[in-house]
């Protein structure tokens, strides 16, 4: 693995724009928070029963300027004791993204510090390491958000190797469709969560989905439809939905899927260091089940804080610490782009 040493404290100052968070943070070497600000927009959204993107990237402009300010205010520096200017330049939603990368290099190009260009992917698997000082590649982590599930292996800072992948739905997009069918409302994962706390995962039993010749692959589609054909089964015969037991089933489904195949990989290739990353890896269920296979597999078990999960500046800012001293850094020309896939540069 290689290392780089770095004799001084290097500070970066992180922003994150892709969706509907707008953040800033303040990183020390990579592992310390100094300070993590955001300005949520879900409230604005539940009206719309989710994301709108125009009206994200309004909020954005607005607010950007407030929490760079605020994070540097917290952390107790200025602009000059920066070393360089992380940001998210995709996946993500492009006008949401532009408004980070234009500030971001704005405040580069005026205080002359180097720019760095960050996948938000890969800051989600880097949350992990804010609050694991032991935790190093290689490790197995699962990624599991609203648009992607992805299973890889973290070879080095900044080097991945994808096992596996969703063929369809990702895990949150299925939340989010479950939740708005059965009446809960946005955002789906949190609330799926809560109600499956008061119901029984034994309830129903849905279908557990397995890609033939890719058995590290996900596919949630299936499971989606086997949910709203219940829905719409139980109201043609004037049944009850008890929406507790149902969400407590289909997060029992979705949280099984995604413990097995992990698992299995860790096992099978022989890593011994499992970590989970992205929004729904603050879902009690997968926790919880995770840490209980992870220990009788014998494998040790990493995940962040919520606060961590969930979209924020604080993970860019730790991917953009490996990036920088390892050397890479953007140029002038670095633009959003919404497709981003994994390991792309």
């Amino acid at each position: 693995m290689k290392k780089n040493r770095v004799e001084e404290d290097i500070y970066i100052l992180a922003i994150e724009s892709s969706c509907d968070e707008t953040a800033a943070a303040v990183v020390k070497n990579g592992r310390q928070v100094l300070s993590n600000v955001i300005s949520s927009q879900i409230a604005l959204h539940t009206i719309y029963g989710g994301v709108v993107p125009e009206i994200a990237s309004r909020k954005h402009i607005e607010k950007i300027n407030q929490v760079i300010e605020a994070a540097l205010a917290e952390a107790s520096l200025e602009l000059k004791d920066i070393d360089a200017i992380a940001v998210t330049y995709g996946p993500g939603l492009v006008g949401a993204l532009l408004v980070g990368v234009a500030e971001a290099k704005a405040i580069a190009y005026g205080a002359g510090k180097p720019l760095v260009g960050v996948h938000h992917i890969e800051g989600h698997v880097s949350a992990n390491f804010i609050e694991h000082p032991d935790l190093e590649p290689p490790f197995v982590c699962l990624i599991v958000s609203g648009g992607h599930t992805h299973l890889v292996v973290v070879k080095d800072y900044g080097e991945y190797e994808i096992l596996g992948r969703t063929r369809d739905d990702a895990a949150g997009e299925a939340f989010d469709k479950v939740a708005r069918a059965v009446g809960l409302g946005y955002p789906g994962g949190p609330k799926v969560d809560r109600a499956a706390r008061e119901g029984n995962p034994r309830t129903i039993t849905f279908p557990r989905a397995k890609v033939e010749g890719a058995p590290y692959d996900f596919s949630f589609s299936g499971l989606k439809s086997a949910v709203l054909n219940h829905i719409n089964h139980a109201k043609m015969m004037g049944e009850t939905i008890h929406v507790p037991d149902l969400a407590a089933s289909f997060q029992c489904a979705v949280v099984d899927v995604l413990v097995s195949h992990t698992v299995e990989a860790a096992k099978e290739l022989g890593y011994g260091r499992v970590a989970i990353a992205g929004g729904v890896a603050s879902n009690s269920a997968l926790r919880a089940k995770m840490k209980e296979n992870c220990e009788k597999a014998g494998l040790a078990f990493y995940y962040p804080s919520p606060i961590f999960c969930t979209d924020n500046a604080a993970m860019i800012g730790v991917a953009g610490y490996y990036e920088y001293i390892n050397g890479v850094c953007s140029g002038w020309d670095l633009n959003a782009v919404p497709n981003l896939k994994l390991g792309e540069r």
